[in-house]
Order: structure tokens, then C-alpha cells, then sequence
């Protein structure tokens, strides 16, 4: 979902039911702000860092992160994951943000410079897989290098393909990366956004080095072999595209 404007809850302008509360599973926001110049990047970076996380901290709401990219299509651009206990928690943040008169002060401040900010904002909106139904914050360790993330979205050509993909990671594939050692940060799929439908989740690595080789781990690991020799679940039949970027944290992030 592509939005022009940038707008005081997260980058969408939703207004979702509360009769929808009850959900086990989070829901995740992913904005990608895609800019052209230093400039664009260092003021929407400065914008997000001093006024949109304080913001988001002092109001407690749930996990989020913000990184940028260090390969990925349409850069550059920010990233921005941002976690709700549910779909009501997505309105409830909008209006506290709505109240908060520092913030919006930020915001005023952040919108009126004569010149562009960002190019495009590109909104998408996703619920929790029932395997993994809440963000998992890596460890945190100051001593460490920041780590890097992989963002990868699988589109399939069919609602029920990508259940089938969807099933495949709550019954198995999941566990595995855990096995492995590859960090999932979240999985979800994608309920409002484009190139539906498509489920995207994110993993932690050490560095590029890390990342190489616990994909080429899973690539032959036996169990992983196994299931994808299933008919049902050949990637031909349940995925039609994937995508990916590699992602490092900005300094302010709280999931680094």
C-alpha cells in the first residue's frame, strides 16, 4: 500500500476495528521510505532517531526496528518494523502519537522544510505466523559488531500456494533455521500491501560471512530435504517470486 504523506501513527493512515482485539498473533507494520539524496536520508534517519522512537518508548508500545539497506532494490531507503499486540493496538497507537504534543512538534518540524524529505513511502501491513506469533529480539551485546538482517518476501500465485508455504514454516521450517542457528526475527503474512499474496519474514546473522554459510547449511540440512521432497510443497507449486534485502540497524535501533 503506497502512501504520499507521511502521517502521525506509523506511515498508514488505518482505522481498523476494535472487535478485532483478541488476536494471539502480532501484528507488524513494515514502512519502507524510499529517498533519492544525502539529504532525504540524513533528515528522515534524524527525524525517525529523535522524535519517532522517543516517541514510540515513551508511550510503551511493542518491539520495533529501523534499519537501512546494505543491498536492496530502490535504495536508498529506511526501513521500519513496527510490532501491535493486535489490529485495535494499530488505531490506539495512531491516536496516542495523534495526542503527543512533543511528537507532533517533530513531525510539524520534519514536514515543513521546502524541500522533499522522501520520494516514496511504501506501506504494507502483516499478521504473525501461529508458529512464531511475536517478534524474537536478538540478543543484546554492546561488546559485538552490529549484526545484519535479511528481509525476505516469498510471493506465491494463489491465496491457498501461499498457505501451503505458510504451513510449511510453522510445521517445520522454522525449527530448523532455530536449529541451525539462523535468528528468525519474525514471520508474517502479508494481509495489506501489494504483490499479493506474499508472506515476508526476517533473520539475524552474524555478518555476510555467517549469513553464506548457515544458508548453505540449511540447503543440505536432511530434515529440510525431506520436506521439500513432498509433492504439495515443491517451490514451483507454492512460491512464484522471491525478494530480499540485506538490512544493518541504524545506531538508534532497537533491534540490532
Amino acid at each position: 500500500m503506497r502512501r504520499r504523506h507521511f502521517v502521525t501513527a506509523a506511515g498508514a493512515a488505518l482505522a481498523l476495528p476494535a472487535s478485532a482485539a483478541a488476536a494471539k498473533n502480532s501484528y507488524y507494520e513494515l514502512i519502507q521510505i524510499r529517498m533519492r539524496t544525502g539529504d532525504q536520508v540524513k533528515r528522515t534517519t534524524d527525524f525517525f532517531g529523535k522524535h519517532f522512537l522517543p516517541v514510540w518508548r515513551r508511550l510503551n508500545f511493542g518491539p520495533a526496528g529501523f534499519f537501512n539497506p546494505v543491498i536492496g532494490e530502490e535504495s536508498p531507503f529506511l526501513l521500519a518494523l513496527l510490532s501491535y499486540p493486535n489490529l485495535a493496538g494499530i488505531e490506539s497507537t495512531r491516536q496516542a502519537m495523534a495526542d503527543d504534543k512533543e511528537f507532533q512538534k517533530g513531525l510539524q518540524d520534519f514536514n515543513s522544510t521546502s524541500e522533499l524529505n522522501y520520494i516514496r513511502i511504501d506501506n504494507s501491513l502483516l499478521r504473525a505466523f501461529d508458529g512464531m506469533p511475536n517478534i524474537a529480539m536478538p540478543a543484546s551485546d554492546t561488546k559485538r559488531q552490529p549484526r545484519i538482517f535479511e528481509l525476505r518476501t516469498y510471493e506465491s500465485n494463489n491465496s491457498m500456494a501461499s498457505k501451503r508455504k505458510i504451513k510449511m514454516f510453522n510445521e517445520g521450517e522454522i525449527e530448523i533455521f532455530r536449529r541451525l542457528g539462523m535468528s528468525p526475527v519474525f514471520f508474517g503474512e502479508t494481509i495489506i500491501g501489494r504483490n499479493l499474496p506474499n508472506l515476508t519474514y526476517m533473520l539475524a546473522f552474524d555478518d555476510l560471512a555467517a549469513r553464506e554459510k548457515l544458508w548453505k547449511a540449511f540447503g543440505s540440512d536432511p530434515e529440510w530435504q525431506k520436506m521439500r521432497s513432498q509433492p504439495e510443497l515443491a517451490d514451483a507449486l507454492i512460491v512464484s517470486n522471491i525478494s530480499n534485502s540485506i538490512l544493518r540497524p541504524l545506531p538508534f535501533s532497537p533491534i540490532k
